[in-house]
């Protein structure tokens, strides 16, 4: 139960003319006058009958047979990047600049990267497949690029570092 706080008293300074002979002085006359504070409303009491109900306890009884519980859904475990028949892992992206929607891939030796070419970048959230149209080595548009070159390669979506690289078809 809330406490009612004391009225704080709160002090007023008037002055006052007092005539004495010719001479007029001033003096202060100090009144004091009450504050009323305003209450706060009290929460309105509720009946024994508007309280929510209580959830009671199940009976024990026997429980519903295997083929009629409901199985509960399992998502699929993804693995590691799997490529399909059709596809040859040619690489890695080793970086990602997303301001400028650039990949800085790290090729596997033997493989061979051109402008044309499908490419399939798959990963943990990344899978998507698009053509090439963008290859450059140190700042220098290429039209193809080796295992030991380092280059950038423009994409259409989101990609991640350690994500893998596949060349659709031949």
């Amino acid at each position: 139960m809330a406490t009612r706080k004391k009225v704080k008293r709160k002090v007023q300074a008037k002055r006052k003319k007092r005539t004495v002979g010719k001479a007029t002085r001033r003096t202060t006359v100090r009144k004091t006058t009450t504050v009323g504070k305003t209450v706060a409303k009290k929460a309105p009491r509720r009946l024994a009958s508007s309280k929510k109900p209580r959830p009671t306890a199940e009976t024990a009884g026997t429980p519903a047979p295997i083929n009629e519980r409901t199985p509960k859904a399992v998502k699929p475990e993804l693995g590691p990047a799997q490529p399909i028949s059709s596809e040859r892992r040619i690489g890695v992206v080793t970086h990602y600049y997303s301001h400028l929607s650039v990949v800085g891939m790290q090729l596997e030796p033997g493989a061979r990267l051109r402008v044309g070419d499908v490419i399939h970048i798959r990963g943990h959230t990344t899978d998507f497949r698009q053509r090439v149209e963008s290859l450059e080595v140190n700042h220098a548009s290429v039209s193809e690029v080796g295992p030991n070159d380092d280059f950038g390669l423009k994409v259409v979506d989101h990609a991640r570092e350690h994500d893998a690289v596949f060349k659709v078809g031949s």
